[in-house]
């Protein structure tokens, strides 16, 4: 039985930062609705992977495909969020989630609503038990997820689970795959290629555990 076809893929994609090669022949696709999460040391190339993919930065060989076409710029409905989560510190996680809501006016109209969807967001996420903290009193992988949950409620009729959204995450937390992806793709080596491509099971972190040598979990 033949696979679909990818929606997002790079084919022997390489990378240069001047004269320093970053990334060499990275081959992956991504399917429509896959929530893929890519590991590696810092500096091992996971932001500028992201950044081709998105359309940011063009590759210096290889190419990058969106639906089968050759990918010449920003990405169309492609949202990068960077490192920074930018959440009010003043407010609770609940409360940044509800940002987008508040912006727009829907809660004087809906506010039970706007409130459970949410919610929904943060259980999704793995920050149901967290909607009532401070931002500091997150870790760092934890304020990313509450940035994001706040960037999904933009779309308040979607739920993460359910929008058939394609999710890529890059992140040095083994909690942050295991929360919010089903697969994991690690980096590795100078340049960085592929080192692992596998499948998460259920008690997802202690798999990323089990299968990461100590090298490709470093931070």
């Amino acid at each position: 039985m033949s696979r679909p076809a990818p929606h997002l893929s790079l084919e022997a994609v390489a990378y240069r930062y001047g004269p320093h090669p970053v990334l060499d022949r990275i081959d992956l696709a991504v399917a429509a609705g896959e929530r893929v999460g890519i590991l590696g040391r810092s500096g091992v190339g996971k932001s500028t992977l992201l950044q081709l993919l998105a359309g940011l930065v063009a590759p210096a060989s290889g190419v990058v495909r969106l639906a089968g076409v050759p990918v010449r710029g920003p990405v169309p409905g492609c949202t990068v969020m960077f490192q920074r989560p930018a959440l009010l510190p003043w407010a609770s996680v609940l409360d940044n989630v509800l940002l987008p809501a508040r912006l727009s006016g829907r809660p004087g109209r809906d506010r039970a609503g706007c409130e459970g969807q949410a919610r929904r967001l943060l259980d999704d996420l793995g920050l149901g038990e967290r909607a009532e903290a401070k931002p500091h009193q997150l870790s760092g992988g934890q304020q990313q997820r509450a940035a994001l949950a706040r960037a999904l409620a933009s779309e308040p009729s979607l739920l993460l689970r359910a929008r058939g959204l394609t999710l890529i995450v890059v992140t040095h937390d083994l909690a942050d795959v295991a929360a919010l992806a089903e697969r994991a793709v690690v980096l590795d080596g100078r340049p960085a290629r592929v080192a692992a491509d596998f499948a998460l099971g259920v008690d997802a972190e202690a798999a990323l555990r089990r299968r990461l040598d100590p090298p490709a979990r470093a931070a």
